[in-house]
């Protein structure tokens, strides 16, 4: 069974930078997509940034110029990592890792959370003003 453990959420002031990672254990079958969704209150889940197995990414519009990901493919575990800077109060929300086997990611537009099969515990990231 494939496992996610996330860390690096926390609370931050407008500007500021956070690193999420996601420690992905278990049969993962290359190629796979992994990546980060994000749900606040009231809202539905969406889709933040992904990377396949070669390094391609994905980034919502959102977010692009500020938050990057990039993984590392160990032999036993896969990693990956979000890193957001100048974070703004409307990036506020849980942030959840997911992965899925078989699956390239081509446009984050076209990822839903459905698509996933794996996922992580969510971690808050909460940004003030």
């Amino acid at each position: 069974q494939v496992h996610l453990v996330e860390s690096g959420g926390g609370s931050v002031q407008a500007g500021e930078s956070l690193r999420l990672s996601c420690v992905v254990s278990g049969p993962i079958v290359q190629p796979s997509c992994m990546g980060w969704f994000r749900q606040s209150p009231g809202k539905e889940r969406e889709g933040v940034a992904f990377i396949n197995t070669v390094g391609d990414t994905t980034i919502a519009d959102s977010v692009k110029g500020r938050f990057t990901i990039s993984r590392d493919n160990d032999r036993d575990k896969n990693t990956h990592y979000l890193q957001m800077n100048s974070l703004k109060p409307e990036d506020t929300a849980i942030y959840y890792c997911a992965a899925r086997s078989l699956m390239i990611c081509s446009n984050v537009d076209f990822l839903r959370s459905d698509m996933f099969t794996a996922w992580g515990q969510g971690t808050q990231v909460t940004v003030s003003t």
